[in-house]
């Protein structure tokens, strides 16, 4: 959408491209930089930072240097995710008919992120703690 590739949603008074484009973008970025920061909770450089890191490579990993923003992270994400659990239909703008269904099954699994980063948090706080 943010390229401007129809998505189905009404896109008419965006900046595209433009402010739109870039904001889509960012925001894709950090979605995939938060979703490496979870994957940091189950690998080894969860506990001690990789040597390639300057200036803290090869240290260890505080716990709850890991886990508070973990846990922040997971209570965002059920607090922003829950109220979409019915689907996107009623959002100004939305695709409708078979667009509407194949978007939500697309988000259903965003569904999952808060509740299961919760789990892998307590998991990892129960592991480096013990």
């Amino acid at each position: 959408m943010g390229l401007g590739i129809p998505v189905g949603f009404d896109t008419t008074g965006l900046d595209i491209p433009g402010w739109f484009t870039v904001m889509c973008i960012a925001m894709s970025l950090g979605v995939e930089g938060l979703t490496l920061l979870t994957l940091g909770l189950v690998k080894p450089w969860g506990e001690v930072v990789p040597h390639w890191i300057p200036l803290i490579g090869g240290k260890r990993v505080a716990p709850l240097a890991a886990v508070i923003p973990a846990s922040l992270g997971a209570a965002l994400l059920m607090l922003l995710t829950i109220p979409n659990a019915r689907g996107f239909g009623g959002a100004q703008g939305a695709p409708t008919g078979p667009a509407l269904v194949v978007m939500d099954a697309c988000y259903a699994p965003l569904l999952l992120w808060g509740p299961l980063l919760g789990v892998v948090t307590i998991s990892y706080y129960r592991r480096r703690l013990n």
